[in-house]
């Protein structure tokens, strides 16, 4: 089976970032994690990150720097982590795809349940060598 590409925007406000509890039209709900989505043909990995933001939760960024590469823990995605800034306007999530969203400090993020392993890891990891 053929690894996909998805993204993972890690959204940066000041100190914190977005968190989203995925929603009841997605695969795994009730997960907290940073927005994520799948690369599109000829699509760039900078073109996705702001594409799924504005999907998701309707916010306008600025993709910074790609961080990490991990893999899904069922390894049907690649996933390509970019830091992204969001310094104004409101979050207004898709309730399909978001079911919560919350500005959280890393420490934060790692004390939500559940979690994926891969997203507990770059917050432990990654994040703090950034």
């Amino acid at each position: 089976m053929e690894q996909r590409e998805a993204v993972v925007a890690v959204l940066l406000r000041g100190e914190r970032l977005l968190a989203i509890r995925r929603g009841p039209a997605v695969a795994r709900p009730g997960y907290w994690q940073p927005l994520s989505g799948k690369v599109e043909p000829g699509e760039s990995q900078e073109q996705a990150v702001v594409r799924e933001v504005r999907e998701e939760v309707g916010l306008t960024v600025a993709p910074e720097a790609k961080v990490w590469e991990s893999e899904t823990d069922d390894h049907r995605f690649r996933l390509h982590w970019w830091t992204a800034r969001a310094d104004t306007g409101e979050v207004v999530p898709d309730p399909r795809e978001v079911a919560e969203t919350r500005w959280v400090t890393p420490r934060e993020f790692l004390a939500l349940d559940p979690v994926f392993d891969g997203d507990r890891e770059f917050f432990e990891r990654i994040l703090p060598e950034l």
